[in-house]
């Protein structure tokens, strides 16, 4: 299926009354985020994305994809899912080395050169996390950034999913305004789960959610974008110094005055 956009219709939040955002679309390139408080129903929203609710899950929500609901058979055949999901959990039920999950994942998705993007893959993984992945290191062996971070490279690369799913970066420990730079490259529509108001910021759009309903669709505006440029050199100024601290680093006021006149944090 060539898929143009995604449209999600309202259902009903936990007190039972209609939700006040009645419908959002994304086309191909957006970029959009949910955010709210913890339990606001914010993991709930993508769930019924990835499933293509059709008024049969607990919120009465209904996806459509280019206009028109999404049968049954589509929604459940792998071969077919134009979504993935990365999630907080990432458990696997095998311990295969990197390079031949990605083989493995390649081959079943009839790649013509299976190496190539087995290697776009790493590149893009290891532009997101401290250490580098190598081929031969255990799936199980990943540390979090590390999943995280191969995952959305294997979902973007090897999976080409037109619809990614993203639960909470931030709490992987990966480089998010990196991620997000190198994600705008590729024209997929983008959800972001998020607490991190620097990827809101940057979002084309953000749904905020309350009581498990979606209670308010924002645009985001020319000045959000200027915020969220200072918010991204608070982000780098955090960044430098885990490196630091991770390195063995002893950390010195010296130190934080010239980071934050490099980022132009000073006023």
């Amino acid at each position: 299926m060539d898929i143009q956009s995604i449209c999600v219709m309202g259902g009903t939040g936990k007190t039972g009354e209609p939700e006040k955002v009645e419908r959002f679309e994304l086309n191909m390139g957006d970029i959009i985020s949910i955010v709210g408080p913890t339990g606001c129903g914010k993991t709930t929203l993508i769930n019924d994305i990835e499933l293509f609710a059709n008024r049969n899950t607990p919120s009465n929500r209904l996806v459509m994809i280019n206009g028109e609901p999404i049968s049954e058979d589509f929604t459940f055949d792998p071969r077919k899912h134009p979504i993935a999901l990365i999630s907080q959990h990432t458990n696997f039920l095998s311990d295969l080395p990197v390079g031949e999950f990605l083989k493995i994942h390649a081959k079943v998705r009839g790649g013509d050169n299976p190496e190539q993007m087995i290697g776009e893959t790493l590149e893009f993984a290891n532009q997101l996390t401290g250490e580098a992945i190598i081929t031969t290191t255990g799936m199980t062996e990943l540390s979090g950034g590390q999943t995280r971070s191969l995952l959305i490279a294997d979902a973007v690369i090897i999976g080409n999913s037109p619809i990614i799913l993203l639960d909470e970066i931030e709490n992987a420990g990966i480089h998010r305004s990196r991620a997000l730079e190198l994600l705008k490259q590729f024209k997929k529509i983008f959800v972001f789960v998020t607490h991190d108001p620097h990827i809101a910021l940057l979002s084309d759009y953000r749904i905020i959610m309350k009581n498990g309903s979606m209670e308010k669709l924002i645009c985001t505006n020319p000045a959000e974008r200027k915020v969220a440029g200072e918010l991204g050199k608070i982000d780098n100024l955090m960044l430098n110094f885990r490196t630091y601290i991770r390195s063995g680093q002893e950390i010195s006021e010296k130190m934080m005055a010239e980071q934050m006149e490099t980022l132009k944090l000073t006023n």
